[in-house]
């Protein structure tokens, strides 16, 4: 089988870790191998996972100790977490992090914390969302509200941001609509209401959801920074009668020189994606979260997606989260999946060793070079 381990690894959609006080025990720690928020899933179910099962074997090896939580998490307590998460990444060979931080949790990790935690450099990427509801909250109108909006997005590539993303499909569904000022303007009054009085708040509303993306992609195209779209599965409150990604085609169609990197493999929605790849220049295709939570599936998705999409649009990352255990896990799955497909490309003759081994540095690392404008 062909074997990548010595072509690095630049993982460009993941997330910070949180403090390894939130998942040093059994319970905190199993709970992230599942993107399930209820907690039955967590306690009863996630032992029984595959991608469980074999992250506590593949652990107990790496760390010389019994094949249970317990051992695992005494074992690693022996490191420093910039130690550990070292020696992980090192195994693993990743070499550059794009890390989103909008998830917002009080113990994960800023920028500043990962940059000193990882043994790599780190970028950060800007989630619209995320941005739009801390404005909402510090803005008393519509009209400043907006204007803080764009004017951050269009400072971010000055400030070392290398992508916006966008959540959208988990708020309102990947059917962006026409830009309506006066829906945004409503839906900002109802949003503020329930700001003032609770001191947070969710942008779930279509109105202001879809206006926000549209000054996204018209920024975007000024500063030639790509955007990253959440589509397919994800966590519980994700419904995937909206996170199709061929509800984006007139996004697509309306700025073809935006570059528009669609999450997830769109999973279980990947044919459709290899699809838009496949016809539209400005579509990139990732194969995170499906790595490594579709597993032994992995190949099978990976050699359909390799069968129709260009091999240079292909993006490798492991939307890995909460803990370095997830990057090097996805890790070790991704490099498997994309092995068996590709050495199947070349034990049948579709491939030549050279042009298999190609695909895989473009696929784990050129072509995000390439996208992010990374030198």
């Amino acid at each position: 089988m062909l074997n990548f381990d010595q072509i690095p690894i630049l993982d460009h959609h993941a997330h910070p870790f949180l403090r390894r006080a939130a998942t040093d025990d059994p319970a905190r720690f199993q709970r992230w191998f599942t993107e399930s928020t209820d907690p039955m899933i967590h306690q009863r179910y996630v032992p029984s996972l595959l991608v469980f099962r074999t992250a506590i074997r593949w652990l107990s090896e790496f760390l010389a100790c019994d094949p249970t939580v317990e051992a695992i998490l005494a074992a690693r307590a022996r490191f420093s977490e910039a130690e550990y998460t070292a020696r992980l990444f090192t195994d693993v060979n990743i070499g550059m992090v794009l890390c989103d931080y909008g998830y917002g949790s009080a113990d994960a990790y800023d920028h500043a914390g990962m940059q000193a935690l990882l043994p790599c450099p780190v970028h950060p990427i800007l989630r619209l969302e995320r941005l739009a509801e801390e404005m909402i909250i510090a803005e008393p109108t519509f009209e400043r509200m907006i204007e803080a909006f764009h004017a951050r997005i269009a400072a971010a590539r000055d400030q070392g941001v290398v992508a916006l993303k966008s959540i959208i499909a988990y708020r309102t569904g990947l059917q962006i609509e026409a830009p309506n000022r006066d829906a945004a303007r409503e839906d900002f009054a109802q949003l503020k209401e329930i700001a003032e009085q609770t001191g947070r708040v969710r942008l779930a509303r279509k109105g202001l959801c879809d206006y926000i993306v549209h000054l996204a992609l018209v920024e975007a195209e000024k500063q030639a920074l790509p955007i990253q779209f959440h589509t397919g599965f994800g966590d519980s409150d994700a419904d995937l009668r909206y996170a199709n990604p061929l509800h984006l085609r007139n996004v697509i169609e309306a700025h073809p020189t935006v570059q528009l990197v669609l999450l997830h493999a769109g999973w279980p929605f990947f044919r459709e994606l290899t699809h838009l790849t496949a016809i539209y220049p400005n579509v990139w295709m990732d194969l995170s979260l499906a790595v490594p939570f579709a597993t032994v599936g992995i190949p099978a998705m990976i050699r359909e997606i390799l069968g129709m999409a260009p091999f240079h649009k292909v993006l490798f990352a492991t939307d890995a989260f909460t803990m370095p255990e997830i990057y090097w896990i996805a890790a070790r799955w991704g490099r498997w999946g994309l092995s068996q497909a590709l050495t199947e490309f070349t034990e049948q003759g579709f491939l030549t060793k050279e042009e298999a081994m190609q695909a895989a540095q473009d696929i784990l690392w050129n072509n995000a070079q390439r996208l992010y404008q990374l030198g």
